[in-house]
């Protein structure tokens, strides 16, 4: 493991990128106290798909399957339901009252 300053280190960043990348990981150091480190990056993972997403966050915990995973989304609230169009128009009349003389 490599140690540099800051100011060596914007000197010749490539430089220690390229260590970095080959594997090193560099400490940058300013006025002999550690403040960072640069690490070679992590090995490409697959992506994965939802599936195996839910299934690894029930199997780590954080994560909790359905009580009923045979019934679809939950029920709508009732209530009025406004087109965008009557929704913006009461915006501008809630706000008409505070338009300044």
């Amino acid at each position: 493991m490599r140690s540099v300053g800051i100011k060596v280190l914007k000197n010749k960043l490539s430089e220690y990128v390229r260590l970095a990348e080959k594997g090193e990981t560099v400490q940058v150091t300013d006025r002999g106290r550690v403040v960072a480190e640069l690490v070679p990056p992590k090995p490409a993972t697959k992506s994965t798909t939802d599936d195996e997403f839910i299934a690894r966050g029930i199997r780590e915990g954080w994560l909790t399957p359905p009580t009923d995973p045979g019934k679809g989304p939950p029920p709508q609230a009732p209530g009025p339901k406004l087109t965008l169009e009557e929704i913006l128009q009461d915006l501008d009349e809630g706000r008409a009252d505070r338009d300044l003389p």
